[in-house]
């Protein structure tokens, strides 16, 4: 907590001597002002000194991949600062130049998600996961006009593995339940602090030079210009896709365009308006403005196939790009072990004996049987899986899943089913005469206030 302090009024001083020396008022040329600090730095210097320094004490306390997390996350807080100086004291830039200054933030982003999926194996990966879900909250400075809600999803959809977290270390070490509450403060006073401050979107100082792109470098140096547009994003990719931080700067961008979105289009004049020019209506197709058939434009590379994998890495059996493979199997399992299927599609999966957990990840039409697991069976981000215990099994988690079917066996009807963000999810268990029967899980709650809490209940639709 000290140290983050410590960085804050190093901050403060190194603004001020550069106010002194220069001139100018912090990045991006501001007029000096007697090394004045704009009232929402300075609040958001004390969303810094507070929980966020609180949340690296406890996590350098913890230590190991937490530790190595949080110290990216203060980097992303200190890039995100050095922003909001820019804002204080400069007006708006044009599109090319906000999309300068908001590659420091973007990159540490890409750099906390990347090291989650590069960790999946940390004993401390629900931690990870926490941060990397809702460490995109910090691309609010580009979000307009409602900036609190972006916020508020990104702590959401951290809550899913905090909650994970609680449940793993509640009666075991209360540093982690300490961490959990300091982290999610985070994005609560962050919530707080942009209602006050910046309610419809980042707050660009009314006078003053325009910012420039020099106050995207945290060392003075202006950074490189940026390269060209990205491709088009691949919608259907989950969390850890390759889209570095020019995709998501121009993104921004571009939704910040508002009105001058439309200063692209082509203009159509009279004669190419099928309701003023009746002798367009008679042609039989459309005039073709594109490339001609046969034309010398070279077709794009087919997407390179995966290689198909399924071996046992260390501890853990990599089931991985597996193409209508029906009758796959693990068959010679210790209780260490973990399974991870990942983008399987149209095959199945046994996996004999007993062992510590199973991950299926980007799969479609996978069905998975197994004897016994300790641990957890999670799902996410797959379509149209089917799960069934032929033994025990504590807890089975369901994530970002659309089409999921568990069947449970007598010894497992104990079994905890965790359910976010996701559909058509059905749970059957065995009945007298041998047949499963089929039980929906609740999609939709309703929540009340009754006077001292929240009540949730779940509901359901004719």
């Amino acid at each position: 907590m000290a140290e983050l302090a410590g960085l804050v009024q190093r901050l403060e001083i190194a603004v001020g001597r550069l106010e002194a020396v220069s001139g100018t008022g912090g990045a991006g040329g501001c007029a000096a002002n007697a090394g004045a600090v704009a009232p929402f730095v300075k609040a958001f210097d004390a969303l810094i000194s507070g929980s966020m320094a609180e949340y690296f004490s406890l996590s350098q306390k913890i230590g190991g991949d937490v530790q190595k997390h949080a110290e990216m996350m203060k980097q992303a807080f200190t890039s995100q600062r050095q922003l909001l100086v820019t804002a204080s004291c400069s007006q708006k830039p044009s599109d090319a130049t906000l999309t300068s200054l908001l590659a420091p933030v973007s990159k540490v982003i890409q750099q906390v998600q990347s090291f989650r999926e590069q960790n999946r194996s940390s004993p401390l990966f629900n931690h990870l996961s926490a941060v990397s879900e809702s460490v995109p909250a910090l691309g609010w400075v580009a979000m307009a006009p409602k900036p609190v809600p972006f916020v508020k999803e990104m702590q959401d959809a951290a809550m899913f593995y905090t909650n994970r977290v609680l449940k793993d270390y509640k009666e075991k070490d209360k540093t982690h339940v300490d961490w959990v509450k300091a982290y999610l403060s985070i994005w609560t006073e962050l919530q707080g602090y942009i209602k006050q401050h910046h309610t419809t979107g980042l707050a660009w100082s009314k006078s003053g030079p325009v910012a420039s792109a020099s106050g995207a470098a945290s060392g003075g140096a202006a950074p490189p210009p940026p390269g060209p547009p990205p491709p088009p994003a691949d919608l259907g990719s989950g969390a850890g896709g390759d889209s570095g931080p020019v995709s998501h700067n121009a993104l921004f961008a571009s939704i910040n365009k508002g009105a001058d979105i439309t200063k692209g289009l082509k203009h159509v004049g009279d004669n190419q308006k099928t309701h003023k020019n009746p002798a367009l209506r008679s042609q039989a197709a459309p005039v073709q403005t594109g490339p001609k058939p046969f034309s010398s434009t070279r077709p794009a590379a087919p997407a390179r196939a995966q290689p198909a994998v399924l071996e046992l890495e260390g501890k853990k059996w990599r089931v991985e790009n597996q193409e209508g493979a029906q009758g796959l199997v693990i068959s010679d399992t210790e209780l260490k072990q973990v399974v991870y299927a990942f983008k399987c599609n149209n095959s199945t999966l046994q996996v004999k004996g007993k062992i510590n957990s199973i991950t299926v990840d980007n799969c479609k039409k996978l069905g998975l049987v197994f004897d016994d697991v300790v641990g957890i069976v999670e799902v996410i981000n797959s379509r149209d899986i089917k799960v069934q215990v032929l033994g025990k099994i504590p807890t089975i988690s369901i994530n970002k899943t659309d089409g999921c079917h568990v069947y449970l066996s007598k010894d497992s009807l104990s079994c905890e089913v965790v359910s976010a963000k996701s559909s058509e999810m059905n749970v059957l268990v065995p009945g007298k005469d041998g047949d499963f029967i089929e039980m929906p899980v609740p999609e939709q709650f309703k929540t009340v206030w009754d006077g001292k809490k929240l009540v949730t209940t779940a509901t359901e639709i004719a």
